[in-house]
């Protein structure tokens, strides 16, 4: 039976069709995660289905007396509700009784005396709940509630900040336990432990789901049918995320053997067309008017994927050092005597509970946050980027591309090769015609993307993430995970998806609470399996020290062949000779010679970009020069690190 079916839905903003003849059912034990490109009209196909919004065409059914629960991306609650009201004041009869009687029950625990009207009444609501069997939703809530971190029920909700917001709003869906779920990004702002617990409670959960999510193991592990959102429709494909993957392939494959056998039929055609019929004066008009076809009905294909180009500035052998750095909030204790020498090559993901610290570290580290006592000295050649949450503000007023050259009208990428803004703009998604829009007009994922492309049009060389993942799309995070790939810098990423952890770190640092920081080599899936193996051979959870010790006793093996190797070679050439003390003075020199010039090539190019001609020369000894610098800091920097 499904519990929801829609047909021929349709909704536009102003001229442009954002969802068009969207047709799909949802059965009552389906759970499916809804996928699409920012700005794919996600978010509104949710909002429509909970009658938030309104469609412009098209039927939608849902059954009569079927509960729908709604968790937005950043809900809204009424200023002076507290989180008890906020979760349990839902018009479900047995949640507003727990309402009433949980109320009831903390009133009798503020009671200075004896109030024998209060006892009455917390003893009557106990009655309703027996007779209406409420107290397995009560313990059910409870567990809800504790999982969540939603222990103060009496705390103003506006007070709150906006990841106990959703905590809030989040438990409030699960509470109402409907027959259809709605849930738009349900893992952010929720720590590693919480969305295992959410993967095993939607597991487990009896009605029917429609999740939009980024966190890809999360999708994969609790979704049994993908719903793609796309221009003119939908595509719906059984099975999990993996599944998903496996058939776009497929079909992809199957699209370019189309194509192929398109082509090679138009080339046969068009030949006809030139060679002409012996006896006749006239070719045939359908024959004309099939080839023109073929000429013109080339695939459309799926969306090009996003491209990023990595580019980045030269870093020196010092980066960042940090020493003996603490940081308190009252009694909070976040960094106690933390210190830290990061190196060129660092990949570095930060993990922990909401509220240990992990984004005051980096904001200690780009200086919005001062330390109370230590320091943090960042390298001479250091140039950072920094992603972080709330993302920079931006000017509602000025256009797409106004907003990325006022901070580069050119990058440069690794290879030498000099990329436009506009350029730039397109191997993020945003099309021409959106460039030259009101940034007022993007969505909330695609403002997020603009984030990140202006953070990399600065080419840092020590980049950090704060949540990288939230409101970005699937497309998006695995083109930043590829151009990650090729990103010479030191990369320090503060994530909770799994996922990503695992496609680009190498070592974790584990903020525990109270200052107590661990440290772990190996991604984020080796330091599970370390973690669980702890666990189960101590009977519980094991001292964080035991898990980095079982992690290091995995790597060793590995790792101990290297390490000779690269104790042998120092030992061999732990000196530089006379001639190599000199080269590496010559390539200094260079460096900066080099570094100078390119720097006025690229003035030269900004100040008449429509000389193509010039451009175009410009642009190529600029490769040259790009490419000897790149030959020479890899020398530099090989002389450098011996001497």
């Amino acid at each position: 039976m499904n519990v929801l079916t829609i047909e021929g839905l349709t909704k536009s903003y102003g001229v442009k069709p954002l969802l068009e003849h969207v047709t799909f059912g949802l059965a009552d034990d389906e759970k499916m995660g809804l996928i699409g490109a920012n700005g794919s009209g996600k978010t509104t196909l949710m909002r429509i289905i909970a009658g938030l919004e309104k469609a412009d065409s098209g039927r939608m059914v849902i059954p009569k007396g079927s509960r729908v629960a709604f968790l937005p991306q950043n809900p809204v609650f009424e200023k002076g509700q507290s989180v008890l009201d906020a979760v349990f004041d839902q018009g479900d009869p047995t949640l507003r009784l727990l309402h009433d009687y949980e109320e009831a029950s903390l009133a009798l625990e503020r009671a200075v005396d004896v109030d024998e009207d209060l006892l009455e009444r917390v003893s009557e609501l106990s009655h309703q709940l027996d007779v209406t069997g409420g107290w397995d939703r009560e313990a059910n809530a409870h567990a809800i509630l504790d999982r969540l971190g939603l222990i103060d029920t009496d705390a103003d909700v506006s007070t709150l900040s906006g990841g106990q917001r959703k905590r809030v709003a989040l438990a409030r869906a699960l509470l109402l336990q409907p027959e259809l779920l709605l849930l738009d990004e349900p893992t952010n702002h929720l720590d590693t432990e919480t969305i295992v617990w959410l993967e095993k409670y939607l597991a487990r959960y009896s009605g029917a789901l429609l999740l939009v999510t980024h966190d890809r193991y999360f999708l994969d592990r609790v979704t049994n049918r993908m719903l793609e959102v796309l221009p003119g429709g939908v595509l719906k494909y059984d099975g999990n995320y993996t599944r998903y993957l496996e058939l776009k392939e497929e079909q992809e494959k199957l699209a370019e053997a189309t194509e192929r056998t398109r082509q090679n039929l138009a080339r046969r055609e068009l030949a006809w067309l030139r060679r002409g019929a012996k006896a006749r004066t006239t070719k045939a008009k359908y024959r004309v008017e099939r080839a023109q076809a073929l000429q013109e009905g080339g695939r459309s294909g799926p969306e090009a994927p996003v491209e990023f180009a990595a580019a980045s500035t030269r870093l020196g052998k010092k980066v960042i050092e940090i020493h003996n750095v603490s940081k308190s909030y009252e009694d909070l204790v976040l960094l106690d005597r933390f210190s830290r020498l990061l190196t060129r090559d660092d990949r570095i993901g930060i993990i922990g509970a909401n509220g240990t610290g992990k984004t005051t570290l980096l904001e200690m580290i780009v200086g919005n946050v001062a330390p109370d006592s230590g320091s943090i000295d960042i390298g001479p050649t250091v140039v950072i980027g920094y992603f972080d949450q709330e993302g920079r503000r931006l000017n509602d007023s000025l256009r797409v591309i106004d907003t990325v050259t006022e901070v580069a009208e050119f990058v440069k990428t690794a290879d030498g090769t000099l990329i436009s803004a506009s350029r730039m703009l397109e191997r993020f998604l945003f099309a021409p015609a959106v460039q030259y829009t009101p940034v007022a007009n993007l969505s909330g994922g695609e403002r997020r993307r603009l984030h990140l492309l202006l953070v990399l049009m600065g080419a840092p060389n020590v980049l950090l993430l704060d949540e990288p993942t939230n409101d970005l799309d699937i497309a998006t995070l695995s083109a930043l995970e590829d151009y990650l790939d090729t990103f010479a810098g030191v990369l320090i990423v503060v994530s909770h998806d799994r996922w990503f952890l695992d496609r680009t770190i190498d070592s974790i640092l584990c903020f525990e609470g109270d200052g107590v920081i661990q440290p772990f080599p190996g991604d984020y899936s080796a330091y599970l399996e370390a973690r669980d193996r702890v666990k189960s051979e101590q009977g519980g959870s094991g001292p964080t020290q035991a898990v980095g010790a079982a992690i290091d006793a995995d790597s060793n093996n590995t790792s101990r062949k290297k390490s000779k190797q690269k104790s042998s070679t120092r030992s061999k050439s732990a000196k530089l000779s006379f001639k190599e003390k000199t080269e590496l003075a010559e390539t200094e020199i260079r460096i900066e010679d080099t570094e100078t010039r390119i720097a006025e090539i690229e003035q030269e190019m900004t100040a008449d970009p429509e000389n193509f001609e010039s451009v175009a020369l410009l642009s190529e000894k600029l490769g040259e020069l790009t490419a000897n610098l790149e030959h020479d800091v890899e020398r530099w920097a090989e002389l450098a690190e011996r001497a």
